[in-house]
């Protein structure tokens, strides 16, 4: 039977909280964490907004799911970003150890596969490419815009 909530739906969620931050002025990066089929976390960048340069998408989501599940851990859960993780979201994923990780966009500059997917708990199941052109797309017309 064909599974309306794949990768593709999941990953489209995660890009209309890019497009909410993009609205606030923020560098348009979406999450939402997903356990057993449902969204039970979402989150975009804030950092302009909080004043916080820690408040980006996945810790934003990671914070709320860890609240909706009463726990830090995220085994059963499944990450849907729309740009590569940084290094620091790389070590809050490690620590949850959540269970699978899907980003749209590669970041060569600060994304935590310049450093290898042991920046993630051993058990993380990484995909990445889920609307790449999407996801990348949307930050190169943002930071396009922010040098005219």
């Amino acid at each position: 039977m064909l599974n309306p909530y794949d990768d593709t739906y999941f990953m489209k969620q995660a890009l209309h909280e890019a497009h909410q931050a993009q609205e606030k002025g923020e560098i348009p990066v979406g999450a939402v964490v997903v356990c057993q089929n449902r969204i039970i976390a979402r989150g975009h960048n804030q950092t302009e907004l909080l004043k916080d340069v820690t408040a980006h998408a996945e810790m934003i989501a990671l914070g709320a799911a860890s609240n909706f599940l009463g726990g830090k851990y995220l085994g059963d859960c499944t990450l849907y970003v729309t740009l590569e993780p940084c290094v620091m979201c790389a070590g809050a994923l490690y620590w949850s150890q959540l269970g699978r990780l899907v980003y749209g966009a590669a970041d060569d500059k600060r994304g935590f596969m310049r450093f290898g997917k042991t920046m993630l708990h051993p058990r993380t199941q990484v995909e990445f490419g889920v609307l790449m052109e999407e996801c990348a797309e949307l930050l190169k017309t943002f930071f396009q815009s922010k040098r005219s």
